[in-house]
């Protein structure tokens, strides 16, 4: 948008709560304001469109692919601006390309293509999340054990030096794989760190979020359990007030009522938070692909390796939102929420997640039954799907 510009709905979510028979304003790229719509400023000019709905764009901080590319097999600004064109057909507005376990010069590769992707300001790029290498064997899931390994004084190095190049920087690490001083290190540099393909116990994360961790890698997968003298990785993430953590609410990654359990248990500061944890299909029609190697099959669903081993998930943000107010004890607002404002308050994005004075004019255009009409990212329209479904 280049002049000043209002966008009517029947309902605006700010972020906080609804704003009935209103107008998101916007200049250029920021939003300056939700006004009524017989309050519209007169040197705003009204777009054309209409919608039942407008909310803040959601953002997603675990994406492995999308659009056919996946980050481990094209670690290239290329491959990066396609999964954000993909991800943007379903309201993800900023997401961060996520690398998984890999060897250093993959993972190189990525770094200096999220460099790339920030100067060219690749729309609906937020940074890079590396999940792995230094990881739990045991805990593993679909990562590629031989490429797991501890993290070394040049690993450190490395990713000191990069931090600050690429926007937004995340990393997973298992404690088993990285030292509390290395935490340290990589928190006082900028890095968000967050625990997740690990065995520990409680008192071990309590440590680690101690020393500046603060999240947890999705939710209830790939870690220690909660028993009844143990509480884990679960059991302490969700008592701590320190960390948010990812879930992903796809129907096969956690029970729902192990999802019931966890959003009465976790209320704040930190909080949960959906992820998608998307590969390469996304926005395809595709039904197989190359994952580490490996022969990966999309199926009802779910992708798997042969041997049943779920390799991330078929689905995404706008899809993920739908089905947990289907199946979880959520408002509209807290589902919103977890899509958009967690994600970016956990990332530390502050212009993200709401839609107030000076924040970032990415917004979605929903219809009644939360069908994705259009994606603007920047104060552009980035997707345009009148008859989305």
């Amino acid at each position: 948008m280049t002049k000043p510009t209002a966008v009517c709905a029947d309902r605006i979510f700010d972020g906080n709560r609804f704003t009935e028979k209103a107008a998101l304003l916007v200049d250029g790229d920021t939003v300056t304001g939700i006004v009524k719509q017989d309050s519209i400023p007169s040197h705003y000019t009204q777009h054309a469109n209409k919608s039942p709905m407008i909310v803040p764009g959601f953002v997603d901080l675990q994406v492995n692919g999308g659009g056919g590319a996946l980050l481990n097999e094209t670690p290239t600004q290329e491959g990066i601006a396609t999964i954000c064109e993909a991800h943007a057909r379903f309201g993800t507005t900023a997401l961060m390309p996520t690398l998984i376990t890999d060897g250093p010069d993959v993972r190189d590769r990525a770094l200096e293509a999220g460099k790339q992707a920030a100067k060219a300001k690749t729309a609906g790029f937020l940074g890079l999340h590396l999940e792995g290498p230094h990881l739990s064997v045991p805990r593993k899931g679909v990562h590629v054990a031989d490429f797991i390994r501890p993290m070394e004084e040049q690993d450190l190095s490395v990713l000191l030096a990069a931090q600050g190049t690429f926007g937004k920087s995340m990393i997973t690490i298992a404690p088993e794989n990285v030292t509390i001083d290395q935490v340290k290190a990589l928190v006082e540099a900028g890095w968000h760190v967050s625990l997740g393909h690990t065995d520990c116990d409680a008192e071990t994360a309590f440590a680690y979020f101690e020393a500046g961790a603060s999240m947890a890698t999705h939710l209830f997968n790939a870690m220690s359990q909660m028993r009844n003298r143990e509480p884990g990785l679960v059991g302490a993430v969700l008592t701590t007030d320190k960390a948010y953590c990812g879930m992903i609410a796809d129907g096969y990654h956690i029970a729902n009522a192990n999802m019931r359990v966890a959003l009465h248990a976790k209320q704040g500061p930190g909080r949960i938070f959906f992820v998608t944890d998307a590969m390469s299909p996304t926005g395809t029609d595709v039904t197989e692909f190359i994952l580490g190697g490996r022969q990966t099959f999309r199926r009802d669903g779910r992708l798997a390796l042969a041997d049943g081993t779920l390799a991330g998930a078929d689905i995404d943000m706008i899809s993920m939102v739908r089905k947990a107010l289907a199946t979880l004890p959520l408002s509209l607002e807290e589902a919103l929420k977890m899509a958009s404002r967690y994600p970016s308050e956990a990332i530390g994005a502050q212009s993200k997640g709401w839609l107030k004075p000076g924040f970032d004019a990415d917004f979605l255009l929903l219809n009644e039954t939360l069908c994705l009409q259009s994606t603007w990212i920047g104060g552009t329209c980035a997707h345009n799907n009148n008859n989305s479904n």
